[in-house]
């Protein structure tokens, strides 16, 4: 069970042969509390948006995440208009910044394991054409921080120290480790998987 209607999300988990059996976005008011860190945020809502989701669905593990981007301590947007996604990208435009995501799993027996992953990104500097460009391209809607590296935006990234997928919202490593860790069936889930494509293709 995905605490999540990302179609990012969903994706990542099917490409490595675990699709969420069922995936439902939490409504919950994802607003950062005055001075919150941007881990503390990521984390605190992914046990917030589990927890919501868990209540509707009792005795099964339920996966949530949140992706935070920061700029030291601020907090970037998901920009509502041009005008916050052109923010970002100058904000962005040749420096650093940390993507966090909060991984939280609620067990079957109810406890809540979280984790929290941390991806640095550099951007190069942009161009007022690249930048009306990205734009242009309306990636940026509904974006943490105004845009999305598994698209048009990986060209302006010099160097990534981290996770890509954690970039894209779902750190694929750590949450592999953290669902087996924690009695989900994982491996089994993708020898089934693998075992139906075998099967599809005979």
């Amino acid at each position: 069970m995905l605490a999540s209607a990302s179609p990012r999300r969903c994706e990542l988990l099917t490409r490595i042969g675990l699709p969420p059996d069922v995936a439902s976005a939490a409504e919950i008011d994802e607003t950062p509390r005055r001075a919150e860190l941007p881990r503390v945020l990521a984390q605190r809502l992914a046990r917030t948006k589990a927890e919501a989701v868990a209540r509707e669905h009792e005795g099964d593990f339920v996966l949530a995440a949140d992706t935070v981007v920061a700029v030291g301590r601020r907090i970037l947007p998901k920009p509502a208009d041009l005008t916050q996604a052109q923010a970002c990208l100058r904000l962005l435009s040749g420096r650093g910044h940390r993507v966090f995501t909060g991984l939280a799993l609620i067990r079957p027996d109810r406890e809540c394991v979280s984790r929290i992953v941390e991806t640095r990104v550099v951007f190069k500097r942009l161009s007022e054409e690249e930048r009306e460009l990205y734009l242009a391209s309306g990636e940026w809607s509904g974006k943490a921080g105004g845009y999305a590296i598994q698209g048009l935006a990986e060209i302006f990234v010099r160097r990534l120290v981290g996770s890509w997928s954690n970039v894209v919202g779902l750190p694929l490593a750590e949450t592999v480790a953290l669902l087996a860790g924690n009695g989900f069936p994982v491996h089994a889930r993708i020898r089934a998987r693998l075992a139906a494509g075998d099967a599809a293709d005979a």
